[in-house]
């Protein structure tokens, strides 16, 4: 009974439910109600999936261990590698360098051309050596009234040693040199005074010097020379020139500096309107220290030059100051370097210095230094190529007292051989030069070689009115070209532009007129073949002057017109 009364009561609950839920779908609508929550993550949300999980199933496959066995079976094999080889390359077979040589070589003018050069090794590190060099013509240019012969020889000794710490030379060496002054204006003078100029003058000069070089000291090298110069018309001069080299450090710094004594003095028997006598002579002490900068690709040398003039003849004594600036940059390597810088220094004329530039000077010259009181530069050189290089420079000079050449006065009345107009004063000016130039240079291999050059000058004087006998355009070439291993040529051309110099003609009643002469422009091209027979001996020809020019290199002075010559060189060694 009881059981039955729990489910009467069972029963009556449902239905009363049910009919409750269709009774309230009779008043009320349906509504969605969204509960939305923002996610918010715990660390137990995240894991890492294990590379070799654990499986706990009944009928997982047990992994088994595999085992490799290889069997090598011997193969007879008859194949033998052949050995490597290195790559044949024909070697040029090396040029032999001897020590000595001696060339001869004759021409029309009756020119004779001769050197010889002797070295000799007597020991490691020790030789003995010596050369002998002779060029004489006897002349015979055309339209001239006297003589144009000359020659020059000159023998030079040498001996030096190489030490471990050091190494010296010695040399000594003696010069004859004859010139005529054969430049007599014809517009003045005929064959009548011809005939009573002796116009030969002959010069002569010894020297005995030597260097000293060290490895590593303070002193780097040194250097001394005496020379004595002179003529037959009882001119003489002396000169002593001693120079050093040596480092001097200042804060752990090393100042590189140069110190210099030079001595000249001399005389003129007479000067050229009187015969009273021209005595010269001084000495001055220089002394440059210059420090250098280096910063990547910039290189900077500073210093200053001073320098102490003492005049033996006038008991005069000055003090100079120089700069001496210089200073390049890399802009590219070593295709592009820009270079420029501002120097000066005091220019020690002398006797022998004037005949070498010009021997037809006459034995009455005024001797004193010029004061170059600056030389600024600026340029660009570099490398186009591994062959071609490249040099353009500007230049300005500042020069108190420089020396030009100019034409000596023509006397009516002459007592002296060089008194004609025939011979060369020194006269000094204050003159400004500004100059342009350029140069390259090829170089392919030893077998071609080639140089070009050229300047521009232009000059302002002070007190002369033009500056005598300086060019205005200079240029030149030179090549050198070996065709093949037994012929060989060369060549040069070289061009000066117009020139200024006077004609004066004193001791007439008429009023002194000077004349400015221009002397034309020219070029001279000479070139030379030769033809090597054995590795010993070598013939050879030349050509000068190859256009037959009859230019003048200084007023009423021609040079010789066309000329060949042939000779031969011998090399050899002891």
């Amino acid at each position: 009974m009881k059981i039955k009364f729990k489910l009467t009561l069972l029963l009556t609950l449902i239905v009363t439910v049910m009919f409750a839920q269709e009774r309230t779908k009779d008043t009320l609508d349906d509504q969605t109600v969204n509960v939305v929550k923002p996610y918010t993550p715990t660390i137990s949300d995240a894991f890492k999936i294990k590379d070799k999980p654990s499986l706990d199933d009944a009928n997982a496959i047990t992994k088994k261990e595999v085992k490799y066995n290889i069997f090598s079976i011997p193969v007879a094999s008859t194949f033998t590698p052949a050995k490597g080889k290195a790559a044949k390359v024909d070697k040029a077979k090396p040029v032999k360098l001897y020590d000595n040589y001696a060339t001869l070589g004759f021409g029309t003018y009756t020119t004779i051309l001769g050197e010889v050069y002797l070295n000799h090794e007597l020991s490691s590190g020790e030789n003995v050596g010596g050369y002998f060099s002779h060029h004489s013509s006897q002349g015979g240019i055309d339209g001239l009234l006297i003589d144009d012969d000359f020659s020059k020889t000159g023998l030079s000794l040498n001996y030096s040693q190489r030490l471990n710490d050091f190494s010296w030379k010695l040399d000594a060496g003696a010069e004859l040199m004859a010139y005529n002054w054969y430049g007599l204006p014809q517009q003045f003078f005929g064959q009548a005074e011809a005939n009573t100029i002796d116009s030969k003058i002959k010069y002569n000069s010894f020297y005995v010097g030597g260097k000293l070089n060290f490895n590593d000291a303070i002193v780097k090298d040194g250097s001394v020379r005496f020379r004595r110069f002179g003529d037959d018309r009882d001119s003489g001069e002396n000169r002593f020139v001693a120079k050093a080299a040596f480092d001097v450090p200042i804060s752990g710094e090393q100042v590189e500096t140069e110190l210099k004594i030079d001595y000249i003095g001399g005389n003129f028997d007479r000067n050229y309107n009187t015969n009273t006598e021209l005595n010269y002579g001084n000495v001055n002490f220089s002394l440059s220290p210059t420090y250098q900068l280096k910063q990547d690709d910039l290189t900077v040398d500073l210093g200053l030059t001073f320098t102490y003039l003492n005049n033996t003849e006038i008991s005069d004594n000055n003090f100079y100051i120089y700069p001496n600036i210089e200073a390049s940059y890399r802009l590219v390597n070593d295709i592009l370097i820009g270079y420029a810088g501002v120097t000066g220094e005091l220019i020690q004329n002398s006797y022998y210095d004037f005949v070498q530039q010009n021997p037809f000077v006459s034995p009455t010259l005024l001797v004193t230094p010029t004061d170059q009181q600056y030389h600024g530069f600026i340029g660009l050189k570099g490398k186009l190529s591994n062959s071609v290089s490249y040099n353009i420079k500007g230049n300005y000079f500042a020069e108190q007292n420089k020396a030009l050449f100019k034409t000596n006065d023509a006397q009516t009345f002459a007592t002296e051989d060089y008194q004609f107009g025939n011979s060369f004063n020194v006269v000094y000016d204050d003159v400004k030069t500004f100059s342009v130039g350029g140069e390259l240079n090829i170089d392919v291999n030893r077998n071609f070689k080639l140089a070009i050059k050229g300047d521009y000058f232009n000059y302002n004087t002070d007190a002369q009115s033009e500056a005598w006998n300086l060019p205005n355009i200079t240029g030149s070439v030179f090549l050198d070209y070996q065709i093949s291993k037994q012929w060989f040529m060369g060549g040069s051309v070289f061009f000066n532009g117009e020139r200024k110099d006077e004609a004066v003609l004193l001791g007439t009643l008429a009023p002194v007129q000077r004349t400015t002469v221009t002397l034309d422009s020219f070029f001279d091209a000479n070139a030379h073949v030769g033809y090597k027979v054995t590795d010993y001996l070598s013939v050879y020809g030349k050509v000068n002057n190859i256009a037959n020019q009859d230019y003048q290199r200084w007023q009423n002075f021609p040079v010789q017109g066309i000329q060949f010559l042939a000779g031969a060189t011998y090399q050899f060694d002891f």
